[in-house]
């Protein structure tokens, strides 16, 4: 039995040493693709459609909500030792270096990392993919470079609206609902938040992004099974991602401070 659990184990870890290596693989044959000619600019174009445009009702519900939330909590926890006008700082800051690209991240993951996944997937099970190589194109750089791209440049951008929309939703329930004077309210803001703080939020952005839309395209390019194996791949691209950018979330904050 005890061999038995061993032997699983192996092949577990030699399984993930090789979905590392595929899509290390992927992300320098995407890097070196980039800039080869012919360069797929509307490809690129429709991905950041989808990937930004069309994300943007999740990310301004969420991050307005969220400001929302934060500035309710902190307003009852600050309150207790004379702090109020801090309410501000503490909802900008929240947002900016974490909230804001971490929740970002999130859902966009949960809405095009998916799609992403499933869209590969069929298209690999269907031989769809197979068709692109006999036909003399490069899949890697018709179907993958265009997503990482596009999540690379719209990530931060999600983030920003985000952080904006959860600071508005802050300035909302502190002033209107909470009875805080709002120059004190944006004043404090502004005193306390730097743009060191935004950018460190857009920073992690940017490894969000690429995370998410290299997870995806592993995934989905390398799908087996069938139908049950595509499904598959958009839960494991959902589940894998959302990981990885909170772990990554923790090693930024780490190495930015």
């Amino acid at each position: 039995m005890f061999k038995d659990s061993l032997e699983r184990l192996g092949l577990y870890a030699q399984a993930v040493i090789n979905s590392i290596g595929l899509m290390m693989m992927m992300l320098i044959s995407s890097a070196m693709l980039l800039l080869t000619p012919p360069i797929k600019v509307r490809n690129m174009f429709k991905q950041m459609e989808f990937v930004g445009i069309e994300s943007l009702f999740v990310v301004i519900l969420t991050g307005s909500f969220t400001g929302m939330v934060l500035a309710l909590q902190s307003f009852n926890a600050l309150k207790r030792f004379g702090a109020e006008s801090m309410v501000g700082p503490t909802v900008a800051l929240s947002m900016a270096r974490e909230l804001g690209p971490v929740l970002a991240g999130l859902m966009v993951t949960g809405r095009a990392g998916s799609a992403m996944a499933t869209e590969l997937g069929t298209m690999r099970v269907t031989e769809q993919i197979d068709a692109l190589s006999t036909m003399g194109i490069n899949p890697v750089k018709y179907l993958v470079v265009p997503r990482i791209v596009a999540g690379i440049l719209m990530f931060p951008i999600l983030t920003i609206i985000t952080d904006f929309v959860g600071v508005i939703g802050g300035w909302f329930v502190g002033v209107k609902l909470l009875g805080i004077n709002s120059g004190v309210y944006i004043g404090r803001t502004i005193d306390f938040v730097t743009i060191e703080d935004v950018a460190t939020g857009l920073y992690k952005s940017l490894v969000f992004g690429l995370i998410m839309t290299l997870v995806a395209c592993y995934n989905g390019f390398y799908t087996t099974g069938g139908a049950k194996g595509v499904g598959r791949a958009a839960t494991t691209s959902v589940v894998t991602a959302s990981v990885m950018i909170l772990v990554s979330d923790y090693l930024l904050s780490t190495v930015l401070g």
